[in-house]
C-alpha cells in the first residue's frame, strides 16, 4: 500500500475517534453539571454555555501558534503533542469536582488542540497532487462519522454506565488514535530551510507571508461565513421542529433526526465531490457548493413539515460535503512554501471563530428574525461568498502536478 494511503488511513480514523470523543460530551455536559454541584437551571444552562465555547475560544487563539511549530519543527510532532495532550486533558475532566475545574479542563483541552489541522497540513504534503481533494473529503467524513456518532454514544453510555466513565472512555480513544499515528505515520525530516528559517525568524514572522496571500486570505473569510452560516440556526432547531411538529412528544426524536440525515448524507457526499473536484477543479467544486447550499437550504425557510424539513436538510448536507474539503485542497495550493502548516491552523482558527459567532448571533437576532430569517439570511451569505470568490480569487501559485501513486 503507498505510503499516503497508511497516513490517510490511520489518520482518518484518529480524526473519527477525536471528534466521537469530544462529541460524546454533548449531551449530558448539563446534567454533568448537576451532578457537580450545580442546582439552579438558570446556572446549569449559563455554565453549559460558558464551558461549550471555552474550548473553541481557546483553540482560535492557539491554532495559529501549533501550526508555525509544525513548519518548524514537524507536522507528525504536533498531531502527537495533541492527541496525547487531549487525551490527558478529557480523562482529568472526568475526575473534576465542580464547574470550574471543568471550565478550566475545557480551556486547556482548546490550548493543546489541534489534530485535525496538523492532520490536514501532514496529507497535503504527502499526498499525490491528483489526489487531494479525494483525501480531504475522506477526511472530512471521518469528521463527521464522528461528529454523528460521537452523541449518540455518549448519550447510551451517560444512561447505562454514568457521566464520568465517558471522560475515560473518551481519554482513551484520543491515546489509541494518538498510538496509531505515533507506530504508523513516517514524514519526512524538516528541511534545511526550514530550520534556517526557524534560527532567523520569529514565530509569529511566519505568518506574513499568509496574511499577504490574497487567495489565502479569501478561503480564510469562507470558512467564517460558511461555518457562521451553517451554525447560526443549529441552537434554534429543536424548537423549530416543535413548532413544525406541532406536538410536545417526539420532538427530541425529530430534532435529532433532523441534525443526523445532514452529517449523514455530508459524510457520504465528501469523498465522491473530492474526487470529482481532482478531476474538474476544487474551485469549481467549492463554488457549486457554496451556490447549491444557497439555493436548496432557502426552502427551509418556508417548510410547513418536520419531514419537509428533514428531506431539505439531507440534500443541504450533499452541498456541505464538498465545502470544507475543497477549502482544504486549496488551502494547499496557495498557501507559500514551507508554510503549509501555518496556513492549515490559521484557518482553523478561522472555523472556530465561525462556529463561535453563528449560534451566538443567532441566538441574538432570532427574537426578531425568527429562525425562518435565519435560514434566509444564512442563505444570502452563502451566495454571496459564492459570487465573491467567482470573481476574486485569484489563480493558485501552484498547479497541479499530476503523480503516480507508486511514487507518494
Amino acid at each position: 500500500m503507498a505510503r499516503w494511503r497508511i497516513h490517510l488511513t490511520v489518520l482518518g480514523v484518529g480524526l473519527f475517534f477525536v471528534n466521537a470523543g469530544m462529541t460524546m460530551i454533548i449531551p449530558f455536559l448539563p446534567l454533568y453539571l448537576q451532578e457537580l454541584g450545580v442546582s439552579d437551571p438558570h446556572r446549569v444552562a449559563v455554565w453549559a454555555s460558558v464551558i461549550f465555547a471555552a474550548n473553541f475560544f481557546t483553540a482560535f487563539l492557539f491554532q495559529p501558534l501549533w501550526g508555525s511549530l509544525a513548519d518548524r519543527y514537524g507536522r507528525k510532532m504536533m498531531v502527537l503533542r495533541s492527541g496525547f495532550g487531549m487525551a490527558i486533558v478529557m480523562t482529568l475532566m472526568g475526575l473534576a469536582g465542580g464547574p470550574w475545574q471543568l471550565l478550566l479542563l475545557r480551556i486547556l483541552n482548546g490550548v493543546v488542540s489541534g489534530f485535525a489541522p496538523a492532520s490536514i497540513a501532514l496529507m497535503n504534503v504527502g499526498t499525490p497532487r491528483d489526489k487531494i481533494g479525494y483525501t480531504m473529503g475522506t477526511l472530512q467524513s471521518s469528521v463527521v462519522a464522528g461528529t454523528i456518532l460521537g452523541p449518540l454514544f455518549g448519550g447510551f453510555m451517560a444512561e447505562h454506565y454514568g457521566y464520568r466513565p465517558i471522560f475515560f472512555i473518551t481519554g482513551g480513544l484520543l491515546f489509541i488514535a494518538s498510538l496509531l499515528a505515533l507506530l504508523l505515520v513516517k514524514e519526512e525530516p524538516v528541511s534545511k530551510e526550514n530550520g534556517r528559517s526557524r534560527e532567523r525568524g520569529t514565530l509569529f514572522g511566519s505568518f506574513r507571508p499568509l496574511f499577504r496571500a490574497r487567495g489565502l486570505n479569501m478561503l480564510n473569510v469562507t470558512t467564517v461565513v460558511i461555518q457562521f452560516a451553517l451554525l447560526a440556526p443549529v441552537a434554534l432547531l429543536p424548537l423549530f421542529v416543535q413548532e413544525l411538529s406541532g406536538q410536545a412528544g417526539m420532538v427530541a426524536f425529530y430534532a435529532g433526526l433532523v441534525g443526523s440525515v445532514n452529517g449523514l448524507s455530508n459524510m457520504i457526499a465528501a469523498p465522491l465531490l473530492g474526487r470529482l473536484g481532482d478531476k474538474i477543479g476544487s474551485v469549481r467544486i467549492l463554488l457549486f457548493c457554496l451556490l447549491g447550499s444557497a439555493l436548496i437550504g432557502l426552502p427551509q425557510a418556508f417548510v410547513s413539515g418536520t419531514w419537509q424539513l428533514i428531506a431539505v436538510r439531507f440534500a443541504l448536507g450533499v452541498c456541505m460535503g464538498g465545502l470544507l474539503p475543497s477549502v482544504n485542497a486549496l488551502i494547499g495550493r496557495y498557501a507559500p512554501p514551507n508554510r503549509e502548516s501555518a496556513a492549515y491552523s490559521l484557518n482553523s482558527s478561522m472555523y472556530a471563530l465561525g462556529s463561535m459567532l453563528g449560534p451566538l448571533v443567532g441566538g441574538f437576532v432570532s427574537e426578531s428574525l425568527t429562525i425562518r430569517g435565519i435560514f434566509v439570511l444564512s442563505s444570502l451569505l452563502m451566495a454571496a461568498c459564492g459570487l465573491w470568490l467567482q470573481y476574486g480569487l485569484p489563480k493558485p501559485d501552484k498547479q497541479v502536478q499530476l503523480q503516480p501513486e507508486a511514487g507518494a
